[in-house]
């Protein structure tokens, strides 16, 4: 086999790759708007890794990262086990609202208590929201797509219902929630990001994001759950004549899919936030969480470094004001990633790429 042949197949078959490419052809994009908008490359992208590489803006990149981490799990997960979880913004919601109406309601609870009870709260309100959806796709066919994207909007109202509830209403003018009880929070303690130098939204976090990465592989690669899971995403026809029960299998993964949507929200509520603003439009975590499980290619340790990619991008962007430019830029260069990613198939077709032998008329004597 030729050099080049081998060079070609390793380009084409190698997933890593081809996402390198697309994140260095996003970045190029946008340094090309950076050179319209009349703005020095240098300058611009200097301030963007200046602003993630010290220590309180790395502990602010990992801050933004784990609810994208943790949805990133949920919407790969679905993937892997062949259902596309779209539907991951709305359990999101639901599972910050499940946190906050717990952490609000039973504020003299111990953290000990008060904390688990939270995530529970959370993991059930995002799983049921996934299993309905499921039902009504393995009950009465309805598409997953159509059904997910409707009960988005539906968590998105239902949200902001809730939040304008007298027990649940910030008493002040503030259009949110009351915030969470201390006990709820799950940040480092005082004293301990200030001897760190890290951001005072620091938290735990980012320790049960990397717990559930590896329990999320453990199940897929090394449990028969899993195994099943991935038999029903291959080919459910299949899967069904080998004798798995196909549509418990889509619920399970809805179900799974959708209780870490939710767990990301709470992580997002007791970590960051602390309260849940009355929303004007939907905030985007969920849909966040495809482009995350996409860098990542689906794969759960994958996923856990493009999640640090993209907080890294978000908390980055925000600083780019301070050099002129928009941190809109950042949408324009995660878009340019997705989209180089969703046509990266181009890339498996480099192999084809080689000269073809001469098929021509032969010399012949005689």
């Amino acid at each position: 086999m030729s050099k080049n042949k081998r060079f070609l197949d390793f380009l084409s078959e190698n997933r890593f790759i081809h996402i390198i490419f697309s994140i260095i052809l996003g970045l190029l994009v946008g340094a090309l708007f950076l050179v319209v908008m009349g703005l020095r490359v240098d300058v611009v992208y200097g301030k963007l890794i200046e602003s993630v590489t010290n220590i309180k803006g790395f502990s602010n990149v990992v801050v933004y990262a784990i609810p994208y981490i943790v949805v990133g799990l949920s919407v790969a997960f679905s993937f892997r086990t062949g259902v596309f979880n779209i539907g991951a913004e709305g359990q999101f919601v639901m599972g910050t609202m499940g946190a906050a109406v717990v952490g609000i309601l039973l504020p003299d609870l111990p953290s000990v208590i008060l904390v688990p009870l939270c995530f529970v709260a959370a993991m059930t309100a995002g799983a049921l929201w996934g299993i309905i959806v499921g039902i009504l796709k393995t009950k009465r066919g309805i598409n997953e797509v159509l059904s997910m994207i409707m009960f988005n909007w539906i968590a998105f109202y239902l949200s902001n219902f809730i939040a304008g509830l007298p027990a649940i209403k910030n008493e002040g003018s503030a259009e949110a929630t009351k915030n969470i009880s201390e006990n709820a929070i799950i940040r480092f303690p005082k004293e301990m990001t200030k001897a760190l130098g890290v951001d005072k939204t620091f938290n735990w976090g980012f320790i049960l994001a990397l717990v559930l990465a590896i329990l999320v592989w453990l199940i897929i690669e090394k449990t028969t759950l899993g195994y099943q899971l991935k038999a029903v995403g291959y080919n459910k026809y299949a899967a069904e004549y080998g004798g798995i029960n196909v549509n418990r299998s889509i619920l399970t993964a809805l179900a799974i899919s959708g209780a870490l949507a939710g767990l990301a929200g709470a992580l997002h509520l007791m970590g960051r936030s602390t309260r849940i603003s009355i929303f004007s439009s939907q905030e985007g975590f969920g849909f966040a969480g495809i482009v995350v499980a996409l860098i990542g290619c689906s794969n759960p340790f994958g996923v856990y470094i493009a999640g640090l990619f993209y907080g890294a991008l978000m908390y980055g962007g925000t600083r780019l004001t301070l050099v002129g430019a928009s941190s809109q830029l950042i949408n324009v260069i995660v878009g340019t990633v997705v989209f180089f990613i969703a046509i990266s198939v181009i890339f498996s077709n480099l192999k084809y790429l080689r000269r073809k032998p001469k098929t021509g008329s032969t010399n012949t004597k005689g």
